[in-house]
């Protein structure tokens, strides 16, 4: 069996693993390159193996850095099965499809902007190619065994970091590898923390948080984070304005909404409107208590934390919120600012002193949402500049990956040490950050692949 590393090797995006035993081949997530120029134009670059020739491809979950170039490879002659479990399906029928729209806008802006030196870009996929991959898509329940051909033989663990997400074991009968994906973290509002593992031959590991702690506590993680986000919306409240949280779909909206559900069932914020402006947050909230399993929270608790937003469905619904002139909260995608309705809604609301724009994920380098966390007092949006004077905040407690202490003690729970860990899926300071603790507290052998490097598992 060998291995060969095309993703998420020196950054968190991008995750592609080949597995070969023989004339067998298996992929281990299939995702998007994401950030900057210099990164996502690697998305454009030939799959560096025939997709005809890639017999299945394993996920782990569902992000678009995971699951989002799989209608590329099928476009380009890939016709295997695409293993998944339940709860991954479900959201990939909305992501890949948003991510095939959002491939079209992009494409039609750049054709209306293109120069001679600047030629335009035509999309990546499109909804079309998107809605096809899915057929290819077969969902399996956890902890069963699935037999990909040859001696392969595959597992899907829950782990907790998102809905459906998986730790991904493969098998040929002598040795076992076992993908990580994004390790989720214990304790945690609505996921059920990830479950110990005890063995394996090699383990290919998550370093995201590599060299950052969230909080002191998993129990300072929950109250911190709902009395910081009652805070921010009793102050707002206090100036007469509008909270705009710009949000992402999968995961952080689900637990904003929780955290307002808490604080309104115990009278901790008025009750002031709550929206959910974003189609995409919308269509998983229509199925998202459809897995009871996955979580913590009741059934109960799942159905009534939704039910404390209004929905606002369409393009009209959305623009009439730009006209309230009364607290109120507004959750809109997406996360970073850069997309979806939240630029819509800064063009109103941005430049007043009694608003307040919450950041609460990660912003990465070069967007909207890093630039105004950073201090920025100018944004442009549409072509338009805003001069930004509302209070901008962020909360940075919530997080669905583990920091490394929380992988530390997920890795003490293996009884035997495995032969090698590869650690992937970080950037470089925080990938070494965490080879050099997990050498220092387990004396394993670990490794930080490069793009390209191939490994032959003994």
């Amino acid at each position: 069996m060998k291995i060969t590393f095309f993703g998420a090797v020196h950054e968190v995006t991008g995750s592609r693993y080949l597995i070969e035993q023989g004339t067998k081949k298996i992929l281990v997530d299939c995702g998007m390159f994401q950030g900057p120029w210099h990164i996502a134009r690697r998305n454009l670059e030939p799959f560096p193996v025939d997709p005809r020739t890639i017999d299945a491809i394993i996920v782990t979950h569902a992000h678009i850095d995971h699951v989002g170039y799989i209608p590329v490879l099928v476009k380009n002659g890939f016709n295997g099965t695409v293993y998944c479990s339940k709860g991954t399906y479900a959201l990939s029928t909305v992501l890949l499809v948003d991510s095939g729209l959002l491939q079209e806008e992009r494409a039609k802006r750049s054709q209306k902007e293109a120069d001679p030196d600047h030629p335009p870009r035509e999309a990546l996929y499109t909804v079309h190619d998107a809605q096809k991959a899915l057929q290819f898509f077969k969902p399996v329940e956890y902890d069963t065994v699935i037999d990909i051909g040859g001696s392969f033989h595959v597992t899907l663990i829950r782990s907790g970091h998102i809905l459906g997400s998986a730790f991904v074991v493969v098998s040929d009968g002598k040795r076992t590898l076992t993908f990580s994906g994004d390790l989720g973290r214990p304790h945690q509002f609505i996921m059920k923390s990830p479950p110990p593992l005890k063995a394996t031959d090699y383990l290919v590991l998550e370093s995201t948080y590599g060299r950052k702690l969230h909080s002191q506590s998993n129990t300072a993680k929950i109250t911190d984070s709902i009395e910081a986000l009652g805070a921010v919306v009793n102050a707002t409240v206090a100036k007469g304005g509008v909270l705009i949280i710009p949000c992402f779909a999968v995961g952080r909206t689900e637990e904003i909404l929780y955290c307002l559900y808490q604080l309104r069932h115990s009278n901790a914020i008025p009750k002031i409107p709550i929206f959910l402006d974003s189609p995409m947050a919308i269509k998983i909230a229509d199925f998202f208590c459809e897995y009871p399993e996955e979580y913590v929270i009741s059934p109960t608790l799942c159905r009534d934390m939704f039910k404390v937003a209004t929905y606002t469905r369409t393009v009209e619904e959305s623009k009439e919120l730009n006209e309230i002139a009364q607290p109120a909260i507004i959750i809109a995608g997406s996360g970073m600012a850069d997309g979806g309705r939240v630029p819509f809604h800064f063009q109103h609301f941005v430049s007043d002193p009694k608003n307040t724009i919450l950041f609460v994920g990660f912003q990465v380098q070069g967007t909207s949402g890093e630039a105004l966390v950073s201090g920025t007092q100018k944004i442009k949006i549409q072509g338009e500049t805003y001069t930004v004077k509302a209070e901008v905040k962020k909360i940075e407690t919530l997080s669905a990956h583990a920091d490394y202490n929380e992988i530390l003690a997920w890795l003490a729970h293996f009884e035997d040490k495995p032969k090698k860990v590869f650690v992937t899926h970080g950037e470089p300071e925080a990938s070494q950050a965490l080879k050099d603790k997990i050498e220092k507290q387990f004396g394993w052998s670990i490794v930080i692949p490069n793009y390209g490097d191939s490994f032959d598992l003994d």
